[in-house]
């Protein structure tokens, strides 16, 4: 599939989606963010795709929004950064809604959409030389790209509003001691750590992980017993299912489990 603003291949059950505007340092536009669209919907219904990695191209991961793109649009720039966030929102709902578990390798700095995207992962890489901030309001703006969601969650009100209000410059060390990545890695490992890891969740009961990152993605919203109703449906449904029949099984055979995902 050719796309002017990203890479997007599927090989060994792994969906790679790469930011490739280097020269622009991959900042987010309304192609961009239409293209993202595509392509988690397209790895969402994909029954070839199990896992997907997000990464980058050049030495920054995503710089934010392209502030000349909407400015551009003049008197239309509203209009433009609505369908813009529009298109990225749905993405990040994918990502997160999709059955396959996403993984983030962060090359480079993260800034505004950047920074929502590098946090919205199942589970996330950086580089040593990774930067994080949120930046929306150094150009007077608010954030997007579901930051303000998952921040909070990550780090706590607290520290969302710091980083937020002041556009704090977070080390990938930081970063990683406040929660917002899993790993830091030298840069020339990132690639392939990450592609280590998505293949390791591609072989892995891809229903069973969709399941998952559903109930901890509303467990914030849910009471405990609505989350609790959803948990007991959550892993009869699972029970039922080739994998979840080939867990248990292979558990009481003292074997390794062949997952076939979906």
């Amino acid at each position: 599939m050719a796309f002017e603003t990203l890479s997007y291949e599927v090989k060994d059950n792994v969906a790679v989606i790469t930011l490739n505007r280097p020269d622009a340092a991959n900042a987010l536009n309304l192609p961009m963010a239409k293209e993202l669209c595509e392509v988690a919907v397209q790895a969402e219904h994909d029954p070839n795709v199990r896992a997907v990695l997000l990464t980058a191209t050049g030495k920054m991961f995503c710089a934010g929004g392209d502030l000349k793109h909407f400015a551009e649009a003049g008197d239309d720039m509203a209009a433009r950064l609505t369908h813009t966030a529009t298109n990225l929102h749905t993405a990040v709902s994918h990502f997160n809604r999709m059955d396959a578990p996403v993984i983030v390798a962060v090359n480079g700095t993260a800034a505004g959409a950047g920074f929502s995207l590098a946090i919205c992962g199942d589970y996330v890489f950086a580089s040593e030389n990774a930067k994080f901030t949120m930046a929306y309001t150094a150009a007077g703006l608010s954030p997007d790209g579901s930051s303000t969601f998952f921040l909070a969650q990550l780090v706590g009100m607290r520290k969302a509003k710091e980083l937020a209000l002041t556009n704090r410059l977070l080390t990938a060390e930081e970063a990683f001691n406040w929660g917002l990545v899993n790993k830091v890695v030298p840069i020339e490992e990132l690639q392939e750590e990450s592609l280590a890891m998505a293949q390791k969740l591609a072989q892995g009961p891809t229903k069973s992980f969709g399941v998952t990152k559903r109930l901890i993605l509303d467990a914030c919203t849910e009471s405990l017993e609505s989350q609790m109703e959803a948990e007991g449906r959550g892993i009869a449904g699972c029970s039922q299912s080739a994998d979840g029949q080939e867990g248990v099984a292979a558990f009481l055979e003292k074997r390794k489990p062949n997952f076939k995902g979906r």
